[in-house]
């Protein structure tokens, strides 16, 4: 596979493991439309950039959009915000012909959520480099 592949099945099979889907925190990526009846929800956004890029290694960031009621307050986005640091922060992850590691992470608050004004939407990122192996 190629290292963009690469890249998205390390960081996709992180979303599904047991420990995650212990959560019941549901989970989408780019270009997917989340349920319409999700008061809660992530969605993923893979952003290979940086220096690292070459043929066989990459850096870059992933950008998870979290959305939560609105009015709520920042405690149901911080609790999210947590529970990916202790899932991503500091583990690296195998993939067939590389890995993915996970660095430092951000959390930032979006807004009312435009497609649905009953969500508030922040933006938790963390970097990250690929290495082919």
């Amino acid at each position: 596979m190629g290292k963009y592949t690469n890249i998205d099945e390390a960081i996709f099979t992180v979303f599904a493991t047991a420990a995650w889907l212990e959560r019941k925190i549901p989970t989408y990526v780019t270009n997917v439309p989340a349920n319409k009846n999700d008061t809660q929800f992530l969605r993923l956004n893979i952003i290979p950039s940086g220096k690292g890029v070459n043929i066989r290694s990459a850096s870059g960031v992933l950008i998870i959009e979290i959305f939560v009621l609105r009015d709520r307050g920042t405690p149901p986005i911080s609790k999210l915000a947590d529970a990916l640091d202790a899932h991503l922060l500091g583990q690296s992850r195998p993939v067939s012909d590389g890995n993915v590691q996970f660095f430092s992470s951000n959390l930032g608050n979006g807004g009312p959520d435009s497609a649905n004004p009953a969500l508030y939407r922040a933006d938790y990122s963390i970097n990250f480099n690929y290495n082919e192996v």
